[in-house]
């Protein structure tokens, strides 16, 4: 079995009855599902796999209509083809949707592993699609105890599925429960991160976070119109302004209906485990998450790579060059702080998409196809290439050796706004075993010294590198450093799971084996000794209840290939 790998984008939109037709929903409230699309354009960063949409539209004999396939939003909405866009809008008219961008490793090239998975029932309220952002940690637990049932059958490996089931079983008593009461069982199950957005047959829509909020999840309403997307900066091109726009709190419910919107809290936590990768690479760079700007945070990261800098810069022939997109800000604030330019030395083709989100292709040919080297800015020059951060180091090496054989710099001093990433994220980022990462082959007792980060340039082609400290980053994000969660630098985790599946790497690491470290994770010797507010000891013996109905639907498909 495969090892999950994503980092996706969620959105939803409802447009309450009975209200005046918002502003940002000229065409009336049956229109709101064509904000999605618009909406998922915004945060395509996240994932550019596959994309989907359900929406609700009461009246109609199917209530709920899922629409999802593999491509970019632009393909599978066919954003560029007017015609078939507005009929396939026109389908999919209703007061309430919800949509996902996916990356993932697993199934990448099968349209039934994107999102929403819907699942059918003759019962409205266990008539339900739902989407979401991270990674269960103790997926394996789950799934090994599901399928213990020889009558149970799962049919993809994704956590996602198995999401699925945990909320068909919640869904399961007559009459209906109450939606508030289904989000409360969540912490009980899952170990790991969950941003998701749900949407049933009886018009509920809810919007919740796990207690940790690893991931983030942003919501606006303007009294009218409620929308929510994994990143602010979706919410405020749609036409939302600033101050209408708040950050999901952890471990929070935002359930919307026809009666109104209201807003459970289904789980604690003593802090918080905000990703802080995502101020540092994924997130875009215009997005607030939890009060912080990723601008400023990656500003003040450049700010902190120019009080370590100890290189003579007042020679004249010193710039910055930063490696695009995400690392721009941080090369402008070093070099303002340094008194230097900041030039455009490597031009990225925005047209073969990100490598760390995208691997068609090999990294070292996409890396090799992603960026220009610039002779004119960089010849002769001493360059402080910055850079985000460093996982697998293929990227850094194509670069450097591209940059020196057609650019032909003097020197080349690779400065990174990040610590070393030290051991695999097991809560939804494509870096999950230690065998690929780049720097512990270098660091082995957990100390950064100038010779480890000399021997690091030399294999990496460069005349010198420097990276930030771990007390840097959350003194540039401005958030408690208990409230982050920052494993993969530190090596510790904030859940049972997490610490458990970073050891078994460890060992295995030690031990000269390569592969996904769920290969070998041993399911069924221990359960987690303690419970968290991510995981609790897992599911009941019984397992859990089997899906009634039709699993995930597709609606269409824009290849033609169904």
């Amino acid at each position: 079995m495969n090892e999950l790998h994503e980092e996706c984008g969620v959105a939803a939109v409802y447009h309450l009855p009975g209200r005046p037709v918002s502003p940002l929903c000229p065409g009336g409230p049956m229109s709101a599902p064509r904000l999605i699309p618009r909406l998922l354009l915004d945060i395509q960063n996240r994932g550019q796999l596959a994309a989907g949409i359900t929406r609700y539209c009461e009246g109609d004999s199917q209530l709920l209509l899922t629409y999802k396939n593999v491509g970019t939003v632009a393909e599978v909405f066919s954003l560029a083809q007017r015609t078939r866009f507005d009929d396939l809008m026109t389908r999919f008219s209703g007061s309430a949707a919800l949509g996902h961008v996916r990356y993932a490793t697993c199934g990448k090239d099968d349209p039934s592993y994107a999102q929403p998975f819907e699942r059918h029932h003759i019962k409205k309220h266990k008539w339900f699609s739902f989407a979401f952002n991270g990674q269960l940690a103790n997926y394996l637990e789950l799934r090994e105890r599901l399928l213990r049932d020889e009558d149970n059958h799962l049919i993809r490996d994704t956590d996602t599925e198995v999401i699925m089931h945990v909320l068909c079983r919640e869904l399961n008593p007559n009459p209906a429960p109450d939606l508030a009461q289904v989000c409360r069982a969540l912490p009980r199950e899952f170990d790991g991160a969950y941003s998701l957005v749900f949407l049933n047959a009886l018009g509920e829509l809810v919007v919740l976070r796990d207690p940790l909020g690893f991931k983030p999840l942003s919501w606006a309403f303007d009294g009218s119109l409620f929308a929510a997307a994994s990143e602010s900066v979706a919410l405020l091109n749609l036409g939302f302004p600033p101050e209408a726009i708040k950050p999901v709190k952890p471990g929070q419910a935002i359930i919307v209906s026809k009666e109104g919107i209201r807003f459970e809290q289904f789980g604690n936590a003593p802090h918080c485990a905000h990703c802080f990768f995502e101020w540092i690479y994924f997130s875009n760079v215009a997005s607030t998450l939890d009060g912080r700007s990723v601008y400023l945070a990656r500003k003040a990261l450049g700010e902190e790579l120019a009080r370590l800098e100890t290189l003579p810069v007042d020679d004249g022939r010193t710039i910055v060059v930063p490696v695009p997109d995400t690392s721009k800000a941080a090369a402008d604030a070093m070099a303002f702080a340094l008194g230097v330019p900041c030039l455009e030395g490597l031009i990225r083709n925005r047209y073969t998409g990100r490598t760390f989100i995208d691997s068609h292709m090999t990294r070292e040919e996409r890396a090799n196809a992603k960026y220009t080297p610039l002779r004119e800015v960089l010849e002769g020059k001493r360059v402080l290439l910055v850079e985000d951060s460093i996982v697998r180091s293929t990227t850094m090496r194509v670069l450097v050796h591209r940059m020196r054989a057609l650019g032909r710099p003097a020197e080349i001093h690779i400065r990174v706004a990040c610590p070393p990433i030290i051991s695999p994220c097991f809560y939804g980022i494509d870096m999950s075993t230690m065998s690929e990462l780049f720097a512990p082959r270098y660091i082995t007792n957990g100390e950064l010294t100038e010779a480890i980060q000399a021997r690091m340039a030399k294999d990496l082609g460069a005349d010198s590198l420097r990276y930030l400290p771990v007390e840097a980053v959350a003194r540039a994000i401005g958030i408690d450093p208990k409230d982050l969660c920052q494993a993969c630098i530190t090596g510790s985790y904030p859940t049972p799971w997490g610490q458990k599946l970073a050891e078994a790497a460890r060992a295995r690491s030690l031990r000269g084996e390569t592969g996904r470290t769920y290969d070998a994770i041993d399911t069924t010797s221990e359960r987690c000794s303690r419970p968290s507010p991510g995981c609790d000891r897992g599911l009941s013996p019984a397992g859990i209840a089997s899906t009634e109905g039709d699993g995930p639907a597709s609606y269409g498909d824009t290849s033609g290939n169904r």
